[in-house]
């Protein structure tokens, strides 16, 4: 079996960094599966062109993210994000029934890392 994968080394910004160590330690996925993930839309085989504009379909790649979107990104139960958000305990907002969350400012909570259940 030929393995196809290559090394990567890159230096990200600390918040980045630690924001990744999060996201593995809360999603038991692996730095590389999840790297993989991220940049797998976002780059042409042949190419290497970064597009701009990035898929709103694919959960977790938009800004603004809904709370479906949210729970797909983060691999966790709607309920369970909803009870945290109207405690306060995760930033989002609401408009009417709905709740609307920024991206940067989840994973920056997340990078944050309370371990309180």
């Amino acid at each position: 079996m030929t393995d196809d994968r290559v090394p990567l080394f890159v230096r990200l910004p600390r918040a980045q960094a630690d924001a990744l160590d999060q996201l593995v330690d809360s999603t038991g996925q692996r730095k590389q599966q999840l790297v993989s993930e991220m940049l797998g839309d976002r780059l042409e085989v042949g190419f290497a062109e970064v597009r701009d504009a990035p898929q709103l379909a694919d959960p977790g790649h938009g800004d603004v993210l809904t709370l479906e979107e949210l729970a797909a990104l983060l691999r966790l139960e709607e309920p369970a994000l909803l009870e945290r958000v109207r405690r306060g305990e995760l930033p989002g907002r609401r408009f009417g029934s709905q709740w609307r969350f920024s991206r940067a400012a989840v994973l920056g909570w997340l990078a944050e890392g309370e371990d309180d259940g």
